[in-house]
């Protein structure tokens, strides 16, 4: 696959003297992330987004505010930019078909669309040389039925329109099973069997046109209610074997795929001596994400190359060079419970320790379970991070970890 080389700083398409300009589809944080990137290396940016005051769009250079699917809207974009990527899974295939269609669009609509369906996306995960999680698809009674017994208990997700724990169902016999799918609409669903889970890891990888693959080492993350809440970044933190498996794991993924851009795979660690780890070995794929993933803001911080840049490398056909990690590092996801009252966190007490960097999305509203941006923690050791973090949330109430 061969795809272009926008340089920074390049007369556009319109010839209008202007540097070139990257388009994104969607305008949440990492879209805002993204544009910053974009505009520190010198483009100009436009984002696609129905909401006037979308983090990305309030400060790129151009927003265009429609609907994903409005033919206009994807008329100006087309008009503004060189080449388009997209910040959050959930777009629109179709949308990307078209787009694809005129300009170099990273990740590819094939792409995305897997990445919208769990079944699609099961198949695919299935071919990294790592094992899924046991499941079974239900689309209809008969497949609600036939389900055998040892996957339960189990988690009842739908196929689509599932994130951050939601359209998730956890179901410990046939009988809950049967009521979780109907309190689902009776959607297309997976059902996964319930391991035990020792921790869960991600790999983020870039991946360009011309099929250079380069990857961040993988990341140790708590979940807490379905929501990221603490990725743990340093040498050491998962046993050497398990993250070179996962690595490899996540590059044939982006492989099989033909990706470009940047993606993010998601791991489980299973529990040593249980009969699942016997079975499936120490390592199971969970999900991917077609995009950057909250699991890897710490690279903002801690590396030479941040996860945006690297999506920006990877749209403009810039060369991809090897991240480097030069600093141990803990994020902290800062999510709307924070604002408590609505009143102010104390970031004042926060930033007086040590390594700390603070990112706020610009949301003018603060929501239960809304991320309102993150917290990174540097430091020369794991150990001073951890102790780092660990002060921080303490003052910010965040549970400790």
């Amino acid at each position: 696959m061969s795809g272009p080389m926008l340089l920074p700083g390049a007369t556009g398409l319109t010839g209008s003297g202007q540097p070139t300009t990257l388009g994104v589809m969607g305008g949440g944080q990492l879209g805002r992330m993204f544009v910053q990137a974009a505009q520190a290396m010198g483009y100009f940016t436009v984002v696609l987004d129905p909401d006037v005051i979308s983090p990305a769009g309030l400060v790129s250079h151009y927003h265009v505010q429609t609907d994903y699917l409005d033919q206009q809207g994807l008329a100006q974009l087309l008009q503004r930019c060189a080449a388009v990527t997209t910040e959050f899974e959930n777009v629109p295939a179709g949308a990307l078909v078209t787009l694809g269609a005129a300009r170099p669009t990273a990740p590819s609509a094939d792409a995305v669309a897997i990445a919208q369906d769990r079944i699609k996306e099961k198949a695919h995960l299935a071919k990294s040389g790592v094992p899924v999680a046991p499941y079974a698809v239900i689309e209809t009674a008969e497949q609600l039925a036939a389900v055998a017994d040892d996957l339960l208990p189990g988690i009842l997700k739908t196929a689509r329109l599932g994130y951050d724990g939601k359209g998730q169902v956890r179901c410990r016999n046939r009988a809950e099973l049967a009521v979780a799918w109907g309190s689902l609409k009776g959607v297309p669903c997976v059902l996964e069997k319930m391991l035990p889970l020792a921790s869960e890891c991600s790999v983020i990888v870039a991946r360009g046109w011309d099929g250079t693959c380069v990857n961040y080492r993988p990341q140790l993350n708590l979940h807490r209610e379905g929501i990221l809440a603490v990725t743990e970044a340093y040498e050491g933190n998962m046993p050497l074997a398990l993250a070179d498996q996962a690595v490899v794991a996540a590059k044939n993924i982006a492989d099989e795929l033909n990706y470009v851009g940047v993606l993010c795979v998601e791991f489980f660690v299973l529990q040593e001596g249980s009969p699942e780890h016997a079975q499936l070995g120490g390592l199971v794929v969970n999900e991917m994400a077609p995009r950057p993933h909250n699991s890897g803001h710490y690279t903002l911080d801690a590396c030479d190359v941040s996860q945006f840049e690297l999506q920006v490398r990877t749209l403009a056909g810039l060369p991809l060079t090897q991240p480097r990690q030069h600093s141990a590092s803990v994020m902290l996801n800062l999510l709307g419970d924070l604002w408590v009252n609505e009143a102010t966190p104390p970031w004042d007490k926060v930033l007086a320790l040590p390594g700390v960097h603070l990112h706020l999305y610009g949301k003018l509203k603060a929501n239960k379970g809304r991320k309102m941006g993150h917290l990174t923690v540097t430091a020369a050791t794991a150990m001073d991070a951890r102790r780092t973090a660990l002060a921080a949330a303490d003052i910010l109430g965040i549970a400790p970890f």
